[in-house]
Order: structure tokens, then C-alpha cells, then sequence
């Protein structure tokens, strides 16, 4: 590999650094650090002077401005938060209090960017007490975990706005799970239930259409997810995958009788296994697979009469649950080849949840909703920039859901 050609300076630039080495006694990384911080304040100071400078007309300690119907009127002091701590300035003022300045806006007490590194630490699992230490230690800030916290308060506004953003009318996908959390209500610590939609949408993209924080999770709970999703413009979704819980199904029904509902394979699999003896699992596992690895719904059927004769006897309840969920589980079987890995198990939110677990793992207690709902916010703002790209062949499987589905799938969907 050719080695990558080093920029190259200026002689200007070259004697500019020289000399900023030499007045400074540069030796070290840290030193460098020290010059910047140094410098920083009384580069502001310029930058406002030359402001008031242009907006008047003419430099400072010049006569040439005297006769005009402005001019300078001394300066005010503000204390302003920057990357290297807090630091004094005298804003430039004039008589007529029509200058105002770009570089420091009036009412500006923040001009280090440290608000969204706050934020940023926050949606990373970071606690309040850890990123005030934290900016202490790095940038020499006085922050306290209060100040942190009202911080990041800030964001509630625009994720409860995000709550209600209008959705799209269709959407391929759409995974239903839930996450659980304790937090603290009417002085005691109680369990929750966060729950959580991510889609496919018809271009592909995966997209949170919402987090919901209620009670233990239930149907009924669902349902009225599943009603805030169709207020929200939800008018139709092809096929909604769910774990086993009781009355799930019921409550799509009730909302999308049209939307076809895959029971989650690998869950359907734990529960199939969970008293199988050591000695007969890979067996077991492996005469199971011949059903959900079919290439048909009729084959699939065939392999689980096959499964039943062979451990029906030793394992009826196992055989039963399969029965019982026939078709739910094989749901997945009437549509296009390519797609049926993503359909047939909720591993695409569950991933979602474990980052989610991976932010939220520090806190083992949280004090209202809204301190639950604000980072779980900015942890889904944090996991979802990094989202890109669509499913493998995604163009091939809606030309095939545009044929099989003519009523509910058409060119409409795209302009």
C-alpha cells in the first residue's frame, strides 16, 4: 500500500507554530492543551471586538466613526462555560443597542458544545454523579449531577413530541416486545413494562415506532398500544411478530384483522425443549428443525406428524404447543423465501432490547417515568444513527409481496 502523502505546511504556518512553541515552553501534549486554553479567551475577545468593529464601521480608537450616529459604549461582563472551564468576557457594547454579536449570542452561557456531550454520555449509560466527575476530570467543569440531570430534562419535550409524531399508513414488519424495569411510584419500588414496536417499513428501513412504559405486561396493555399506533396514521401492516403471550393474537385481531401474526420460532423452540432430557436434546432439536426448515406449510405439517409419532409419547406437551399454535408459527411460510428469516423470530427487537439492557444495566432503580422514558430515548436516538441499510434482497421481496398482495401492496406506495 502507498503510504499516504503528509500535508503539507506553509512556511507561514511553519514559523506561526514555531513561535507559538517557543513563547509557550511547548513540551508535552498537555502543554499544548495549556496554550489552547490560554488562548481561547482572549481569541473571543478579539473575535467580538472585531464584530462591534464591523458593525459600526470602523476600528477602534478611530475618528472616523465619531460623526456617525453610533459608536462604542463600553463593554458588560459574562462569565461563559467553554471546553476548558468557565472564563470571564467583557462583551462589546454600542449607544444605539443594535450590535448583536455572533460568536457569544446575547443570553448565551454555553459555548463548549458541553450540553450534547452531556446528552451523549447520558444515552450511553452513563450516571449524573459519573459524567460530572467525568467533566471535571476532563474539561474542568463544575457540574453538579442535579445540573446533569436538568440537563438532560431538556430532552423530554422532543421525546414525548416523538411519542406522538404522525407514522406512516403502511408497513411491512412490525415486532412487538416488551422489556421490563423497576421504578419508583408512590414510595415504592414497582415492576413496569416498556413496550416496544420497531418495523420494517416498505422502503425497507427499520424504524422504533414507539416505547410505552404501563404495568406488567399484558394484552390488554398491547391493545391499547396497537389503538395509539392506528391514531397515529397505522392504517395497515402485513405480518406483526410476537412472543407467546396469552391473548397477544387477540389483541392484533382486534386492531388489524387483516395483519398476519407469526409466533416467535426461537421462543416457540425454548419452550418446546425446556424438559427435554439432556440425553435426547440434540435429537430433539434436530427432528424439530425438519419442521420449521420446510420449504411448505404442507411439508412443515408432514415433518410435525413425523415428530409427533417419534416424541409425542415422552414429550406430549411439547407436540401439543405446536398444534395448538399451528397457525401462528407457520405463518411465515406464504411469503417470499427471502423474507422469511426476518419473520419468523423477534430477534430484530430483541437485539434492539439487549442494547437497551446494555445502557440501562447501572440503574437498578429508577426514580418517575419520565427519568425511564428520557434515557431509554436517548439510548434509541444512540442505536438507531448507527441503522443503515436493508434487509438482503429487500427489492426482490416486495416485487414478489407487490404480486401476492395486489390489494394492500401497490406502485402507490412509492410516490
Amino acid at each position: 500500500m502507498a503510504k499516504k502523502a503528509e500535508k503539507q505546511l506553509s512556511p507561514e504556518r511553519k514559523e506561526l507554530i514555531s513561535k507559538l512553541i517557543d513563547e509557550f515552553n511547548i513540551k508535552s501534549a498537555k502543554d499544548i492543551e495549556e496554550m489552547f486554553k490560554d488562548m481561547f479567551s482572549p481569541m473571543l475577545q478579539e473575535m467580538l471586538e472585531g464584530e462591534l468593529d464591523d458593525h459600526l464601521g470602523y476600528e477602534k480608537y478611530e475618528h472616523s466613526g465619531e460623526s456617525g450616529n453610533n459608536s462604542r459604549n463600553g463593554h458588560s461582563s459574562k462569565t461563559v462555560t467553554t471546553s476548558f472551564g468557565d472564563m470571564d468576557l467583557s462583551i462589546p457594547r454600542d449607544r444605539n443597542s443594535t450590535f448583536e454579536p455572533q460568536i457569544v449570542r446575547k443570553h448565551q452561557r454555553n459555548v463548549s458544545d458541553i450540553e450534547n456531550k452531556v446528552i451523549s454520555m447520558y444515552a450511553k449509560g452513563m450516571s449524573t454523579r459519573d459524567i460530572s466527575s467525568h467533566l471535571g476530570d476532563i474539561y474542568g467543569i463544575e457540574a453538579s449531577a442535579e445540573m446533569i440531570s436538568r440537563i438532560t430534562d431538556r430532552v423530554l419535550p422532543e421525546a414525548k413530541a416523538w411519542q406522538k409524531m404522525p407514522l406512516e399508513s403502511k408497513y411491512i414488519v412490525m415486532f412487538l416486545d416488551a422489556i421490563h424495569y423497576h421504578v419508583k411510584e408512590e414510595n415504592q419500588v414497582v415492576k413496569k413494562a416498556v413496550y416496544i414496536a420497531i418495523s420494517i417499513r416498505i422502503d425497507g428501513m427499520k424504524e422504533v415506532m414507539g416505547m410505552y412504559i404501563g404495568g406488567n405486561e399484558s394484552a390488554k396493555y398491547w391493545l391499547g398500544v396497537l389503538n395509539d399506533l392506528k391514531a397515529r396514521g397505522v392504517k395497515d401492516i402485513l405480518v406483526c411478530c410476537v412472543d407467546g403471550l396469552s391473548g397477544f393474537c387477540e389483541a392484533i385481531n382486534a386492531v388489524y384483522p387483516h395483519t398476519d401474526i407469526q409466533r416467535c420460532i426461537i421462543h416457540q423452540i425454548r419452550t418446546s425443549t425446556r424438559f427435554v432430557v439432556t440425553k435426547d436434546m440434540k435429537s430433539f432439536a434436530s427432528d424439530l428443525k425438519k419442521v420449521y426448515k420446510s420449504n411448505t406449510q404442507d411439508e412443515a405439517w408432514e415433518q410435525l406428524e413425523a415428530f409427533d409419532s417419534k416424541w409425542g409419547k415422552k414429550y406430549p406437551a411439547a407436540v401439543k404447543s405446536w398444534r395448538d399454535n399451528w397457525n401462528e408459527l407457520t405463518s411465515f411460510f406464504q411469503y417470499p423465501y427471502e423474507m422469511r428469516s426476518l419473520i419468523y423470530t423477534t430477534n430484530a427487537i430483541e437485539g434492539f432490547n439487549r442494547q437497551l439492557r446494555k445502557v440501562t444495566k447501572t440503574r437498578t432503580v429508577f426514580p418517575t417515568d419520565d427519568s425511564l422514558f428520557k434515557l431509554l430515548f436517548l439510548a434509541m436516538k444512540d442505536i438507531t444513527a448507527k441503522w443503515y441499510g436493508k434487509p438482503r434482497n429487500w427489492g426482490l421481496i416486495i416485487s414478489q409481496l407487490m404480486i401476492c398482495f395486489p390489494d394492500r401492496i401497490s406502485d402507490e406506495d412509492f410516490s
